[in-house]
């Protein structure tokens, strides 16, 4: 994925603009050395749009979107006035081969297109059951903050945009670039949808000080024997103390961290080596496959198997 094109509209959402903003328009930071983009801002008639809030000025027209690997539509008011060169477009798009992705309301532009019959797909709460009468044929499912077919992607409310777009990224690049883009905009790197969408509940997030040693110290050191004991030792703190200090300020308990910890360590093993699963399951701290297995299958939704045939990075 080298060239995103996002399309505006007269109506067009600034969140749901920004949003996309945030994820794939980023330049080159040296600290993280995330992939950089190809990023366009097109639009149907090249020069002013009016937005739901303010208005913007587009220079480009959507033929700049046709060699596009990744095409978003932004969410705009107005949604069942779709317009027809942009329906055109995801056509076009979707045809060959390219990404597809709307969230919130611009899911409608897909109905329009054709492209979710037979599909599941989402929207914006608000617009679920509209999705569904509007467009019989699409499997709309309300349940959930993103769905992904094949090389289409719709996502729900504006900022459930940014969940989509970091499981996009994800899926394309690993873990480990979708869990750094998420840093920098400062959002956990997966939310719970209402449904385990290969993550089931969301990455802990912990903003102590006084913590933040031990974590790091943590994540270097998951194969050891890492008990509430052990860890309270290294705080100079009672077991008890240990652990409701822990829980007030990260929100989960030692052994749920340190667990996510070791899931999201065999998650990155497993796309980006070809070590075995016993192999891995050492390296992370659970001894041996079956336990990882276990927790993995609980964790993602799927088995470690499963989950390198989809995201391997090694193939």
């Amino acid at each position: 994925m080298h060239k995103v094109a996002v399309v505006v509209q007269d109506g067009a959402e600034p969140f749901g603009l920004g949003a996309m903003c945030e994820v794939w328009a980023e330049p080159y930071h040296p600290e993280d050395d995330n992939p950089v983009f190809d990023f366009v801002v097109t639009t149907p008639r090249p020069g002013r749009v009016r937005g739901s809030v303010y208005d913007l000025h587009v220079d480009l027209g959507l033929d700049q979107a046709a060699d596009a690997d990744l095409v978003c539509v932004i969410p705009k008011r107005g949604y069942l006035e779709p317009s027809p060169e942009v329906v055109e477009l995801v056509q076009h798009a979707h045809g060959r081969g390219a990404f597809v992705f709307a969230h919130c309301s611009a899911a409608f532009i897909l109905g329009e297109a054709g492209l979710l019959d037979g599909k599941r797909c989402t929207t914006h709460w608000r617009h679920v059951d509209e999705l569904a009468a509007l467009y019989p044929e699409a499997l709309v499912d309300g349940n959930v903050l993103y769905v992904q077919e094949d090389n289409l992607v719709t996502g729900a409310g504006s900022a459930a945009g940014l969940d989509a777009a970091l499981h996009l990224m994800r899926q394309q690049f690993g873990s480990r670039v979708a869990a750094t883009a998420a840093r920098r905009i400062v959002v956990p790197p997966h939310r719970d949808g209402g449904q385990a969408q290969y993550i089931a509940r969301p990455v802990p997030v912990c903003e102590s000080e006084a913590l933040a040693p031990l974590l790091a110290w943590i994540s270097a050191n998951l194969a050891e024997e890492l008990t509430v004991e052990e860890l309270a030792r290294h705080m100079h703190m009672s077991p008890r103390t240990f652990a409701r200090r822990f829980k007030d300020e990260t929100g989960t308990t030692p052994y749920s961290w340190v667990l996510a910890q070791r899931v999201q360590a065999a998650e990155e093993l497993l796309e980006q080596t070809d070590h075995s699963i016993d192999w891995i399951a050492g390296e992370v701290g659970f001894g041996n496959a079956a336990t990882l297995r276990h927790h993995f299958g609980r964790s993602r939704g799927v088995s470690p198997v499963e989950y390198r045939r989809t995201f391997s990075q090694t193939a």
